[in-house]
């Protein structure tokens, strides 16, 4: 009985030990193997260590209507090719607007953006376009208490930063190093893409296809 015991004990042990290094191992929220950095420069990168190639820079300004439509039409496609390893994503938010009061609504967005962890960053960026402001153009919006409201649906606790401002004089200074027409500018290994962007099929041919040419 006593024998018995024991190994029940010891498969007990090496049973919790396989989990302990599984769950250790594996990434949480069941993403695969990719991971979201954030950069120096204020981007953020989506990709499976290793893949550097093909290339999608995606720049947005969390203000841009557009920015939003192209977002609800291609996300989903867009982070599971990266969960697949096919593609690296770089997120750039950038403030493009000038005229109030969307230059601050952008502003304020972005600042909120980069007080979110990486593991927050994607949820919180679908909160941030459920909540854009409008009219576009008329509308004065995310403000420090729905930014606030923002982070905490996506899992963060970042009131102090967020209500702060804490990093708006930084996403000026990284916004203003990025020379634009308009947002959303979407670059596949170079190449500005255009109405394709916004097709799912079209831009997963593209992605998978080997079209990014550099130019």
């Amino acid at each position: 009985m006593k024998m018995r015991l024991v190994a029940a004990v010891v498969v007990a042990c090496v049973v919790l030990a396989v989990l302990a290094v599984v769950a250790f191992t594996e990434p949480s929220g069941n993403q695969g193997a990719y991971q979201l950095t954030r950069q120096p420069d204020g981007s953020m990168v989506l990709a499976k260590p290793g893949v550097t190639a093909p290339v999608l820079d995606l720049y947005e300004d969390f203000d841009c209507p557009v920015c939003k439509r192209l977002h609800d039409a291609v996300d989903p496609t867009i982070q599971r090719l990266a969960k697949q390893g096919a593609v690296r994503v770089v997120f750039h938010p950038v403030t493009i607007f000038q005229d109030e009061p969307m230059r601050s609504n952008s502003i304020r967005a972005a600042a909120a953006a980069q007080c979110v962890p990486e593991a927050n960053w994607l949820a919180f960026r679908d909160e941030l376009y459920a909540i854009q402001p409008a009219p576009h153009g008329t509308a004065s919006g995310f403000t420090p208490r729905e930014l606030v409201g923002a982070a905490r649906k996506a899992g963060a606790s970042v009131d102090e930063c967020v209500s702060s401002l804490t990093h708006a004089g930084r996403h000026l200074r990284q916004s203003a190093g990025i020379r634009l027409e308009g947002t959303p500018t979407v670059l596949l290994d170079g190449r500005m893409l255009g109405e394709e962007a916004f097709d799912p099929k079209a831009l997963e041919r593209l992605i998978t296809g080997g079209d990014g040419v550099t130019i």
